[in-house]
């Protein structure tokens, strides 16, 4: 379909050298997930149908453009997005949702602190390895499958620490999301911060104003999920 082609140009914007071409797919993609998280700072459940619209089209677009690692890390997305949506929508006994907005406990707070260093400071060194490791197992199994393609010349990472910072944070961010703890804002907000700088640098500027919309969308989602939070008895560090 054409639309699912990253060369089915919507529109030409003129951001740096040459400007940029906005593909259908990209732009529904960007406006499904902009909905995504400006609903879920809202504690809207329909956020989630929004973040699977996200993730399945920024998957397809990644596959074309041969990135394959982060299309794995939209198959993540995607299962916790089945996964928050159904941790969302549970109810108790008394018909009330059973996950409330609160901050996480000091003890589990550390151990996602002490276990996201430890992740952050092993992928930045073996961020490459496990990149090329990651999209040889992609391309073999997509040829298993019978779909051509071929393994990419790969090369060395541009920014392997923000890289790997980025990777690991959106991870726990996500998961944190599922349970309703607000750190998940917070952690959204510092990766939003590192992607709008890194994009940028990277000339790729409609991406970085895209998180930098993601990035006050965060900003005013951490303030409302911590007085939701607040008005429900929860306190942080606790």
């Amino acid at each position: 379909m054409d639309f699912l082609s990253t060369q089915n140009i919507l529109v030409h914007i003129p951001l740096g050298a040459g400007g940029y071409d906005l593909s259908w797919i990209e732009a529904v993609g960007t406006l499904a997930g902009l909905l995504c998280i400006w609903l879920a700072s809202l504690e809207k459940i329909s956020n989630y149908a929004f973040g699977l619209i996200n993730v399945t089209l920024f998957a397809i677009i990644f596959f074309q453009i041969q990135l394959y690692a982060s299309l794995l890390l939209q198959l993540f997305f995607f299962a916790a997005n089945i996964y928050g949506w159904y941790a969302w929508s549970r109810q108790n006994d008394d018909s009330q949702v059973a996950l409330k907005i609160r901050w996480l406990p000091a003890k589990k707070a550390c151990l996602w602190l002490a276990a996201s260093v430890i992740a952050i400071a092993l992928m930045t060194v073996w961020i490459d390895p496990v990149f090329a490791f990651l999209t040889r197992v992609a391309v073999t199994a997509m040829q298993t499958l019978g779909i051509n393609v071929a393994m990419p010349a790969l090369e060395p990472d541009a920014f392997p620490f923000w890289d790997s910072s980025m990777m690991v944070l959106s991870i726990v961010a996500m998961i944190l999301m599922t349970r309703k703890y607000v750190e998940n804002w917070l952690l959204w907000t510092v990766v939003n911060m590192i992607s709008v700088a890194i994009f940028a640098r990277q000339g790729v500027y409609a991406m970085a104003v895209e998180y930098l919309i993601l990035l006050f969308i965060a900003l005013n989602g951490s303030r409302m999920w911590m007085r939701s939070a607040r008005e429900s008895g929860s306190r942080a560090f606790s």
